[in-house]
């Protein structure tokens, strides 16, 4: 009997109610604070004093654990992100300095002559706006 699975090897149809995890993936929780017996007891793993073992710890937002943060190290005014120094807005004129060995497209608001004539010969085109 061709395409017949027999019975014992029937798979049977994933539904809600017969989802289990995955075997040794789920673990019984660790009791902390119940007594000295259960060997997770006095501190409950929080060690001795300061803020972090007390009741209502939470630590503030933003807080590097005393790096300089990030919103103090960053400075305020006229900061440019590195990797994209120029924006839409800006006026971009592009001057010969050095060759040209691969193609590239430009598009930019003015280039000199000798820039252009750079850009043609290494096989780019450029789009002055």
């Amino acid at each position: 009997m061709r395409g017949v699975i027999p019975r014992k090897y029937k798979i049977k149809k994933m539904k809600l109610h017969n989802l289990k995890p995955a075997e040794g993936s789920v673990h019984k929780a660790i009791r902390i604070g119940r007594g000295e017996a259960s060997g997770k007891g006095g501190t409950s793993t929080k060690g001795n004093k300061g803020g972090q073992s007390r009741a209502g710890y939470k630590s503030k937002m933003a807080h590097e654990g005393g790096q300089m943060p990030i919103q103090r190290r960053v400075p305020k005014r006229g900061f440019k992100y590195m990797n994209s120094l120029i924006s839409r807005t800006d006026l971009v004129k592009v001057l010969a300095n050095g060759e040209l060995k691969t193609k590239i497209n430009f598009r930019v608001n003015a280039a000199s002559k000798k820039a252009q004539d750079a850009i043609v010969a290494a096989g780019g085109t450029i789009e002055i706006i």
